[in-house]
Protein backbone atom coordinates (compact mmCIF):
# COMPACT_ATOMS: atom_id res chain seq x y z
CA UNK A 1 0.00 0.00 0.00
CA UNK A 2 1.18 3.61 -0.99
CA UNK A 3 1.27 5.85 2.19
CA UNK A 4 1.29 9.63 1.33
CA UNK A 5 2.26 12.19 4.01
CA UNK A 6 2.65 15.74 3.67
CA UNK A 7 4.77 17.18 1.61
CA UNK A 8 4.12 14.53 -1.37
CA UNK A 9 3.27 15.28 -4.60
CA UNK A 10 -0.43 14.86 -5.21
CA UNK A 11 -0.82 11.79 -7.69
CA UNK A 12 -2.30 13.00 -10.72
CA UNK A 13 -5.83 11.28 -11.71
CA UNK A 14 -8.48 11.69 -13.98
CA UNK A 15 -12.59 10.56 -13.44
CA UNK A 16 -15.81 10.81 -13.95
CA UNK A 17 -17.59 13.07 -12.01
CA UNK A 18 -21.52 12.27 -11.51
CA UNK A 19 -22.33 14.46 -14.53
CA UNK A 20 -20.05 12.48 -16.79
CA UNK A 21 -17.34 15.51 -16.78
CA UNK A 22 -13.72 14.27 -16.48
CA UNK A 23 -12.33 15.89 -13.50
CA UNK A 24 -8.25 15.46 -13.14
CA UNK A 25 -6.19 16.99 -10.75
CA UNK A 26 -4.74 19.21 -13.22
CA UNK A 27 -8.09 21.18 -13.18
CA UNK A 28 -7.16 22.10 -10.09
CA UNK A 29 -3.68 23.81 -10.60
CA UNK A 30 -3.13 27.12 -8.65
CA UNK A 31 -6.40 26.15 -6.32
CA UNK A 32 -6.03 24.24 -3.10
CA UNK A 33 -8.28 20.78 -3.23
CA UNK A 34 -10.17 19.02 -0.35
CA UNK A 35 -9.92 15.69 -2.00
CA UNK A 36 -11.73 12.75 0.11
CA UNK A 37 -11.97 9.18 -0.31
CA UNK A 38 -15.19 7.73 1.05
CA UNK A 39 -16.16 3.98 0.83
CA UNK A 40 -20.13 4.29 -0.40
CA UNK A 41 -23.06 6.55 -1.13
CA UNK A 42 -26.12 6.19 1.18
CA UNK A 43 -24.28 4.61 4.04
CA UNK A 44 -24.91 6.29 7.29
CA UNK A 45 -21.07 7.60 8.15
CA UNK A 46 -20.21 8.40 4.44
CA UNK A 47 -23.65 10.37 4.49
CA UNK A 48 -22.57 12.33 8.26
CA UNK A 49 -19.58 13.00 6.34
CA UNK A 50 -20.63 14.59 2.90
CA UNK A 51 -23.38 16.64 4.83
CA UNK A 52 -20.63 17.75 7.30
CA UNK A 53 -18.36 19.00 4.20
CA UNK A 54 -21.74 20.38 2.30
CA UNK A 55 -22.66 22.84 5.63
CA UNK A 56 -19.21 23.71 6.24
CA UNK A 57 -18.56 24.72 2.26
CA UNK A 58 -18.47 28.12 2.04
CA UNK A 59 -16.23 28.16 4.87
CA UNK A 60 -14.05 25.79 3.13
CA UNK A 61 -14.04 28.11 -0.30
CA UNK A 62 -13.51 31.08 2.06
CA UNK A 63 -10.06 29.73 3.18
CA UNK A 64 -9.67 28.76 -0.85
CA UNK A 65 -10.27 25.12 -1.00
CA UNK A 66 -12.61 23.44 -3.68
CA UNK A 67 -14.21 20.17 -2.67
CA UNK A 68 -13.94 16.81 -4.42
CA UNK A 69 -15.67 13.32 -3.39
CA UNK A 70 -14.40 10.07 -4.46
CA UNK A 71 -15.50 6.80 -4.05
CA UNK A 72 -15.68 3.26 -5.93
CA UNK A 73 -19.94 3.79 -6.86
CA UNK A 74 -21.32 4.76 -10.39
CA UNK A 75 -22.02 8.24 -11.63
CA UNK A 76 -25.91 7.17 -11.40
CA UNK A 77 -24.99 6.42 -7.56
CA UNK A 78 -23.35 10.14 -7.35
CA UNK A 79 -26.39 11.98 -9.25
CA UNK A 80 -28.70 10.26 -6.26
CA UNK A 81 -26.68 10.95 -3.67
CA UNK A 82 -25.75 14.22 -4.75
CA UNK A 83 -29.17 15.49 -5.46
CA UNK A 84 -30.90 13.80 -2.22
CA UNK A 85 -28.29 15.78 0.14
CA UNK A 86 -27.68 18.48 -2.07
CA UNK A 87 -24.43 18.71 -2.21
CA UNK A 88 -22.63 21.37 -3.70
CA UNK A 89 -19.36 19.44 -5.02
CA UNK A 90 -18.31 17.06 -7.45
CA UNK A 91 -18.08 13.33 -6.87
CA UNK A 92 -15.86 11.03 -8.77
CA UNK A 93 -16.61 7.59 -9.58
CA UNK A 94 -13.80 5.69 -9.18
CA UNK A 95 -15.16 2.47 -10.37
CA UNK A 96 -12.14 0.19 -11.43
CA UNK A 97 -10.24 2.05 -7.83
CA UNK A 98 -7.45 3.61 -9.91
CA UNK A 99 -7.93 6.60 -7.89
CA UNK A 100 -8.01 5.43 -4.68
CA UNK A 101 -4.89 2.82 -5.17
CA UNK A 102 -2.80 5.94 -5.99
CA UNK A 103 -3.46 7.73 -3.13
CA UNK A 104 -3.04 4.52 -1.26
CA UNK A 105 -6.46 4.49 0.31
CA UNK A 106 -7.64 1.08 -0.97
CA UNK A 107 -6.80 -1.82 1.51
CA UNK A 108 -7.22 -4.28 2.75
CA UNK A 109 -10.32 -4.17 6.17
CA UNK A 110 -11.33 -6.23 9.23
CA UNK A 111 -15.22 -5.87 9.85
CA UNK A 112 -16.71 -8.71 12.43
CA UNK A 113 -13.36 -10.83 11.99
CA UNK A 114 -13.57 -10.93 8.00
CA UNK A 115 -11.00 -9.18 5.56
CA UNK A 116 -12.36 -7.50 2.81
CA UNK A 117 -10.65 -5.23 0.17
CA UNK A 118 -12.20 -1.71 0.70
CA UNK A 119 -11.51 2.43 1.30
CA UNK A 120 -9.98 3.27 3.85
CA UNK A 121 -11.69 6.93 4.52
CA UNK A 122 -8.89 9.16 4.14
CA UNK A 123 -8.52 13.37 2.83
CA UNK A 124 -6.26 14.57 1.88
CA UNK A 125 -5.35 18.92 1.95
CA UNK A 126 -3.75 19.64 -1.66
CA UNK A 127 -1.97 23.24 -2.07
CA UNK A 128 -2.02 24.96 -4.97
CA UNK A 129 1.09 23.31 -6.56
CA UNK A 130 -0.64 20.10 -6.12
CA UNK A 131 1.58 19.26 -2.87
CA UNK A 132 -0.17 17.43 -0.06
CA UNK A 133 -0.83 19.38 2.91
CA UNK A 134 -2.49 17.50 5.27
CA UNK A 135 -3.19 13.44 5.21
CA UNK A 136 -6.08 13.16 7.76
CA UNK A 137 -6.89 9.24 8.59
CA UNK A 138 -9.01 9.62 11.72
CA UNK A 139 -12.49 11.51 9.65
CA UNK A 140 -14.76 12.47 12.25
CA UNK A 141 -17.85 11.97 10.10
CA UNK A 142 -19.96 14.10 11.87
CA UNK A 143 -18.09 17.00 12.17
CA UNK A 144 -15.41 16.43 9.18
CA UNK A 145 -16.14 19.72 7.50
CA UNK A 146 -15.06 21.73 11.21
CA UNK A 147 -12.19 19.03 11.71
CA UNK A 148 -10.89 20.02 8.05
CA UNK A 149 -11.44 24.01 9.19
CA UNK A 150 -9.68 23.99 12.44
CA UNK A 151 -7.07 21.86 10.79
CA UNK A 152 -6.40 25.11 8.69
CA UNK A 153 -5.54 27.29 11.76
Amino acid sequence: MIELKQGDKAPDFAGKDQNGNIVRLADYKGKKLVLYFYPKDNTSGCTAEACSLRDSYRALQAAGYAILGVSPDSEKSHVNFVAKYSLPFPLIADTDKSIAQAYGVWAEKKLYGKTYPGIVRTTFRIDENGVIEDVIGKVRTKDHGEQLLSSLS
